[in-house]
Protein backbone atom coordinates (compact mmCIF):
# COMPACT_ATOMS: atom_id res chain seq x y z
CA UNK A 1 0.00 0.00 0.00
CA UNK A 2 1.34 3.75 -0.87
CA UNK A 3 1.51 5.83 1.58
CA UNK A 4 -0.64 8.58 2.13
CA UNK A 5 -0.26 12.03 1.79
CA UNK A 6 -0.34 14.37 5.01
CA UNK A 7 -3.79 15.57 5.27
CA UNK A 8 -2.71 19.15 5.92
CA UNK A 9 -1.41 18.73 2.22
CA UNK A 10 -4.48 17.15 0.59
CA UNK A 11 -7.86 18.87 -0.71
CA UNK A 12 -10.69 17.20 1.01
CA UNK A 13 -13.01 19.81 0.27
CA UNK A 14 -12.48 19.30 -3.81
CA UNK A 15 -12.25 15.63 -3.57
CA UNK A 16 -15.84 15.81 -2.54
CA UNK A 17 -16.76 18.50 -5.07
CA UNK A 18 -15.64 16.34 -7.55
CA UNK A 19 -17.43 13.05 -6.19
CA UNK A 20 -20.92 15.31 -5.77
CA UNK A 21 -20.17 16.56 -9.42
CA UNK A 22 -20.12 12.96 -10.96
CA UNK A 23 -22.90 11.87 -8.97
CA UNK A 24 -25.14 14.53 -10.14
CA UNK A 25 -24.15 14.16 -13.66
CA UNK A 26 -24.88 9.73 -13.60
CA UNK A 27 -28.51 11.32 -11.81
CA UNK A 28 -29.23 13.47 -14.82
CA UNK A 29 -28.11 10.59 -17.17
CA UNK A 30 -30.56 8.10 -15.35
CA UNK A 31 -33.47 10.97 -15.28
CA UNK A 32 -32.81 11.28 -19.22
CA UNK A 33 -33.89 8.39 -20.17
CA UNK A 34 -36.93 7.33 -17.93
CA UNK A 35 -39.84 6.69 -20.19
CA UNK A 36 -42.19 3.48 -20.93
CA UNK A 37 -40.02 1.34 -19.26
CA UNK A 38 -40.52 3.42 -16.14
CA UNK A 39 -44.32 3.80 -16.65
CA UNK A 40 -44.94 0.03 -17.53
CA UNK A 41 -42.81 -0.85 -14.30
CA UNK A 42 -45.26 1.63 -12.43
CA UNK A 43 -47.83 0.15 -13.81
CA UNK A 44 -47.24 -3.23 -12.64
CA UNK A 45 -46.55 -2.50 -9.03
CA UNK A 46 -49.74 -0.63 -8.98
CA UNK A 47 -51.99 -3.31 -10.46
CA UNK A 48 -50.18 -5.62 -8.51
CA UNK A 49 -52.33 -7.84 -5.66
CA UNK A 50 -49.51 -8.93 -3.49
CA UNK A 51 -46.64 -7.03 -2.65
CA UNK A 52 -43.20 -6.05 -4.07
CA UNK A 53 -40.74 -8.24 -3.91
CA UNK A 54 -37.03 -5.76 -3.53
CA UNK A 55 -34.06 -8.23 -3.63
CA UNK A 56 -30.45 -8.10 -4.48
CA UNK A 57 -26.89 -8.48 -3.60
CA UNK A 58 -23.97 -6.68 -1.97
CA UNK A 59 -24.54 -2.76 -2.23
CA UNK A 60 -27.31 -3.44 -4.53
CA UNK A 61 -28.73 -5.67 -1.73
CA UNK A 62 -28.46 -2.37 0.57
CA UNK A 63 -30.27 0.02 -1.72
CA UNK A 64 -32.98 -2.74 -1.88
CA UNK A 65 -33.47 -2.91 1.49
CA UNK A 66 -34.43 0.89 1.14
CA UNK A 67 -36.50 0.97 -1.91
CA UNK A 68 -38.43 -1.60 -0.08
CA UNK A 69 -38.81 0.18 2.95
CA UNK A 70 -39.49 3.70 1.14
CA UNK A 71 -42.12 1.49 -1.37
CA UNK A 72 -43.57 0.48 2.24
CA UNK A 73 -44.13 3.49 4.04
CA UNK A 74 -45.34 5.72 1.06
CA UNK A 75 -48.52 2.77 0.20
CA UNK A 76 -47.07 -0.17 -1.64
CA UNK A 77 -47.00 -2.94 0.12
CA UNK A 78 -43.16 -4.23 -0.23
CA UNK A 79 -40.50 -6.27 1.51
CA UNK A 80 -36.88 -7.43 1.15
CA UNK A 81 -35.69 -11.03 0.42
CA UNK A 82 -32.17 -11.74 0.33
CA UNK A 83 -31.47 -13.53 -3.03
CA UNK A 84 -29.36 -16.28 -1.04
CA UNK A 85 -31.36 -16.68 1.10
CA UNK A 86 -33.98 -16.91 -1.60
CA UNK A 87 -32.24 -19.83 -3.28
CA UNK A 88 -32.25 -22.38 0.21
CA UNK A 89 -35.94 -21.59 0.83
CA UNK A 90 -36.91 -18.13 1.58
CA UNK A 91 -38.38 -17.72 -1.83
CA UNK A 92 -41.13 -19.38 -0.42
CA UNK A 93 -41.92 -15.90 0.25
CA UNK A 94 -42.26 -14.63 -2.79
CA UNK A 95 -45.99 -15.50 -3.75
CA UNK A 96 -47.48 -15.58 -7.50
CA UNK A 97 -49.34 -12.13 -6.59
CA UNK A 98 -45.91 -10.76 -6.19
CA UNK A 99 -43.75 -8.27 -8.31
CA UNK A 100 -39.96 -8.85 -8.71
CA UNK A 101 -37.72 -5.61 -8.11
CA UNK A 102 -34.04 -6.98 -8.71
CA UNK A 103 -31.19 -4.89 -8.82
CA UNK A 104 -27.61 -5.93 -9.97
CA UNK A 105 -25.66 -3.00 -11.59
CA UNK A 106 -23.84 -5.79 -13.75
CA UNK A 107 -26.67 -7.50 -14.15
CA UNK A 108 -24.89 -10.71 -13.86
CA UNK A 109 -25.14 -11.57 -10.20
CA UNK A 110 -25.31 -15.47 -9.59
CA UNK A 111 -27.53 -15.32 -6.74
CA UNK A 112 -30.18 -13.17 -8.75
CA UNK A 113 -29.54 -15.30 -12.20
CA UNK A 114 -30.25 -18.20 -9.89
CA UNK A 115 -33.53 -17.20 -9.07
CA UNK A 116 -35.18 -15.95 -12.89
CA UNK A 117 -36.24 -19.83 -13.86
CA UNK A 118 -38.32 -20.19 -10.03
CA UNK A 119 -39.75 -16.54 -10.47
CA UNK A 120 -40.69 -17.15 -14.29
CA UNK A 121 -42.07 -20.55 -13.57
CA UNK A 122 -44.45 -19.28 -10.50
CA UNK A 123 -45.60 -16.07 -12.66
CA UNK A 124 -44.00 -13.16 -11.49
CA UNK A 125 -43.54 -10.06 -13.02
CA UNK A 126 -39.84 -9.30 -13.08
CA UNK A 127 -38.39 -5.68 -12.79
CA UNK A 128 -34.48 -5.12 -13.48
CA UNK A 129 -32.49 -2.70 -12.16
CA UNK A 130 -29.18 -2.63 -14.04
CA UNK A 131 -26.78 -0.48 -15.33
CA UNK A 132 -26.27 -2.71 -18.89
CA UNK A 133 -28.88 -3.84 -21.40
CA UNK A 134 -27.52 -6.69 -22.94
CA UNK A 135 -26.72 -8.47 -19.42
CA UNK A 136 -28.57 -11.61 -18.63
CA UNK A 137 -31.06 -9.78 -16.12
CA UNK A 138 -31.82 -7.21 -18.20
CA UNK A 139 -33.04 -9.53 -21.05
CA UNK A 140 -34.84 -11.74 -18.84
CA UNK A 141 -36.78 -9.58 -17.13
CA UNK A 142 -40.48 -8.65 -18.30
CA UNK A 143 -39.25 -4.46 -17.81
CA UNK A 144 -35.86 -2.97 -17.53
CA UNK A 145 -35.22 0.00 -15.49
CA UNK A 146 -31.49 1.31 -17.29
CA UNK A 147 -29.82 3.34 -14.13
CA UNK A 148 -26.08 2.94 -15.69
CA UNK A 149 -24.09 6.31 -15.19
CA UNK A 150 -21.41 7.75 -16.71
CA UNK A 151 -18.69 7.21 -13.70
CA UNK A 152 -18.29 6.51 -10.44
CA UNK A 153 -17.20 8.88 -7.89
CA UNK A 154 -14.52 6.33 -6.70
CA UNK A 155 -11.60 7.15 -8.27
CA UNK A 156 -10.54 3.75 -9.53
CA UNK A 157 -14.00 2.73 -10.97
CA UNK A 158 -14.08 0.26 -8.71
CA UNK A 159 -16.74 1.14 -5.35
CA UNK A 160 -20.35 1.27 -6.30
CA UNK A 161 -20.99 5.13 -5.59
CA UNK A 162 -22.56 7.10 -8.54
CA UNK A 163 -24.24 4.02 -9.43
CA UNK A 164 -26.03 3.18 -6.11
CA UNK A 165 -27.09 6.38 -5.59
CA UNK A 166 -28.68 6.42 -9.40
CA UNK A 167 -30.46 3.17 -8.08
CA UNK A 168 -31.78 4.71 -4.82
CA UNK A 169 -33.23 7.68 -6.82
CA UNK A 170 -34.69 5.63 -9.21
CA UNK A 171 -35.96 3.13 -6.47
CA UNK A 172 -37.51 6.90 -5.13
CA UNK A 173 -38.84 7.42 -8.14
CA UNK A 174 -41.18 4.84 -8.44
CA UNK A 175 -42.33 4.91 -4.98
CA UNK A 176 -43.03 9.08 -5.62
CA UNK A 177 -44.85 8.11 -8.73
CA UNK A 178 -46.81 5.24 -7.05
CA UNK A 179 -47.54 7.27 -4.45
CA UNK A 180 -49.42 10.10 -6.38
CA UNK A 181 -51.45 7.64 -8.81
CA UNK A 182 -52.06 5.96 -5.44
CA UNK A 183 -53.81 9.52 -4.29
CA UNK A 184 -51.82 8.99 -0.77
CA UNK A 185 -52.57 11.32 1.66
CA UNK A 186 -50.17 12.70 5.07
CA UNK A 187 -53.02 10.94 7.19
CA UNK A 188 -52.60 7.41 4.81
CA UNK A 189 -48.40 8.04 5.75
CA UNK A 190 -48.98 8.57 9.50
CA UNK A 191 -50.82 5.50 9.83
CA UNK A 192 -47.69 3.64 8.56
CA UNK A 193 -45.98 5.81 11.57
CA UNK A 194 -47.50 5.55 14.02
CA UNK A 195 -44.57 6.12 16.47
CA UNK A 196 -41.71 8.68 16.36
CA UNK A 197 -41.78 12.48 15.40
CA UNK A 198 -43.80 11.88 12.14
CA UNK A 199 -46.43 9.90 13.78
CA UNK A 200 -46.74 12.44 16.58
CA UNK A 201 -46.94 15.36 14.12
CA UNK A 202 -48.91 13.84 11.88
CA UNK A 203 -51.87 12.15 14.36
CA UNK A 204 -52.03 14.12 17.44
CA UNK A 205 -55.17 16.41 17.24
CA UNK A 206 -55.59 19.62 19.76
CA UNK A 207 -57.89 17.24 21.27
CA UNK A 208 -55.19 14.61 22.35
CA UNK A 209 -53.28 17.82 24.29
CA UNK A 210 -55.49 20.87 25.01
CA UNK A 211 -56.77 21.52 28.78
CA UNK A 212 -60.75 20.81 28.88
CA UNK A 213 -63.58 21.71 31.11
CA UNK A 214 -62.27 23.08 34.54
CA UNK A 215 -59.06 23.39 33.80
CA UNK A 216 -60.12 25.67 31.46
CA UNK A 217 -59.42 29.31 32.63
CA UNK A 218 -61.92 31.40 31.87
CA UNK A 219 -63.46 34.95 33.47
CA UNK A 220 -66.27 37.20 33.15
CA UNK A 221 -65.89 40.59 31.36
CA UNK A 222 -67.01 42.34 34.42
CA UNK A 223 -64.23 40.68 36.58
CA UNK A 224 -61.48 42.49 38.01
CA UNK A 225 -57.00 41.89 37.27
CA UNK A 226 -56.91 40.35 40.46
CA UNK A 227 -59.42 37.82 40.00
CA UNK A 228 -58.08 36.95 36.59
CA UNK A 229 -55.01 36.23 38.19
CA UNK A 230 -56.28 34.31 40.88
CA UNK A 231 -57.89 31.94 37.72
CA UNK A 232 -54.60 31.78 36.13
CA UNK A 233 -52.96 31.15 39.04
CA UNK A 234 -54.98 27.94 39.57
CA UNK A 235 -55.05 26.69 36.03
CA UNK A 236 -51.13 27.67 35.11
CA UNK A 237 -51.68 28.21 31.84
CA UNK A 238 -50.36 31.63 31.66
CA UNK A 239 -53.53 32.92 30.58
CA UNK A 240 -57.15 33.40 30.95
CA UNK A 241 -59.94 33.37 28.68
CA UNK A 242 -62.64 36.22 29.01
CA UNK A 243 -65.92 34.77 28.34
CA UNK A 244 -69.47 36.02 27.74
CA UNK A 245 -72.91 34.01 29.66
CA UNK A 246 -72.75 30.95 27.21
CA UNK A 247 -68.55 30.77 26.94
CA UNK A 248 -67.84 32.62 24.25
CA UNK A 249 -65.06 34.33 23.70
CA UNK A 250 -64.82 37.61 24.56
CA UNK A 251 -60.71 38.17 25.19
CA UNK A 252 -57.47 36.90 26.31
CA UNK A 253 -55.73 37.94 29.12
CA UNK A 254 -51.95 36.58 29.51
CA UNK A 255 -48.89 36.88 31.42
CA UNK A 256 -47.89 39.49 29.40
CA UNK A 257 -50.83 41.45 29.80
CA UNK A 258 -50.51 41.39 33.66
CA UNK A 259 -46.73 42.45 32.94
CA UNK A 260 -48.41 45.70 30.93
CA UNK A 261 -50.66 46.71 33.39
CA UNK A 262 -48.39 46.91 36.22
CA UNK A 263 -46.23 49.16 34.18
CA UNK A 264 -49.24 51.27 33.87
CA UNK A 265 -50.33 53.73 36.52
CA UNK A 266 -53.63 54.20 35.22
CA UNK A 267 -54.52 50.61 36.02
CA UNK A 268 -55.54 49.47 39.49
CA UNK A 269 -55.40 45.29 39.70
CA UNK A 270 -58.38 45.58 42.18
CA UNK A 271 -60.64 47.97 40.62
CA UNK A 272 -59.56 47.50 36.93
CA UNK A 273 -62.21 45.01 34.72
CA UNK A 274 -60.55 42.57 32.77
CA UNK A 275 -62.53 43.83 29.65
CA UNK A 276 -60.42 46.92 29.43
CA UNK A 277 -57.18 45.69 29.82
CA UNK A 278 -57.80 42.52 27.82
CA UNK A 279 -56.76 41.39 24.13
CA UNK A 280 -59.73 41.45 22.21
CA UNK A 281 -59.13 39.41 18.79
CA UNK A 282 -56.71 36.96 20.00
CA UNK A 283 -55.45 34.55 18.01
CA UNK A 284 -57.18 30.60 18.55
CA UNK A 285 -57.59 27.29 16.87
CA UNK A 286 -60.11 24.47 16.06
CA UNK A 287 -60.10 21.79 18.22
CA UNK A 288 -60.11 19.36 14.67
CA UNK A 289 -56.96 20.72 14.24
CA UNK A 290 -53.03 19.04 14.21
CA UNK A 291 -51.24 19.52 17.63
CA UNK A 292 -48.54 20.45 14.82
CA UNK A 293 -50.64 23.50 13.64
CA UNK A 294 -51.04 24.94 17.37
CA UNK A 295 -46.97 24.91 17.17
CA UNK A 296 -46.40 26.44 13.90
CA UNK A 297 -49.52 29.17 15.02
CA UNK A 298 -47.28 29.89 17.94
CA UNK A 299 -44.07 30.51 16.51
CA UNK A 300 -45.33 32.42 13.64
CA UNK A 301 -47.16 34.91 15.98
CA UNK A 302 -44.46 34.44 19.11
CA UNK A 303 -47.05 33.85 21.09
CA UNK A 304 -46.98 30.91 24.11
CA UNK A 305 -50.94 30.04 24.33
CA UNK A 306 -53.45 30.01 22.36
CA UNK A 307 -57.42 29.17 23.34
CA UNK A 308 -59.43 26.04 21.37
CA UNK A 309 -62.82 27.48 20.10
CA UNK A 310 -65.98 25.51 18.68
CA UNK A 311 -67.92 26.29 15.63
CA UNK A 312 -69.86 29.43 17.66
CA UNK A 313 -66.96 31.02 18.67
CA UNK A 314 -67.44 29.13 22.25
CA UNK A 315 -64.23 28.32 24.45
CA UNK A 316 -63.41 24.62 24.48
CA UNK A 317 -59.94 24.44 25.52
CA UNK A 318 -56.60 25.68 26.32
CA UNK A 319 -52.76 24.64 25.87
CA UNK A 320 -49.43 26.34 25.85
CA UNK A 321 -46.24 25.14 24.88
CA UNK A 322 -45.60 23.12 27.23
CA UNK A 323 -48.39 20.97 26.44
CA UNK A 324 -47.23 20.51 23.07
CA UNK A 325 -43.22 19.85 24.71
CA UNK A 326 -44.54 17.10 26.81
CA UNK A 327 -46.29 15.88 23.66
CA UNK A 328 -42.84 16.23 21.92
CA UNK A 329 -44.88 17.74 19.16
CA UNK A 330 -41.84 20.64 18.76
Amino acid sequence: MTQAAPARDFDFAASARRAFAIERDGLAAVAARIGGAFDAACAAMLACRGRVACTGMGKSGHIARKIAATLASTGTPAFYVHPGEAAHGDLGMVTDADVVLALSYSGESDELLLLLPALKRQGNIVVAMTGREASTLAREADIHLDVSVPAEACPLALAPTASTTASLAMGDALAVALLEARGFTADDFARSHPAGALGRRLLLHITDVMHAGDEVPKVGPDASISEALVEMSRKRLGMTAVVDADDRLLGLYTDGDLRRSLDDEDVDLRGTRIATVMTKSPRTIGADALAVEAAQLMEAHKINALLVIDGDRRVVGALNIHDLLRARVV
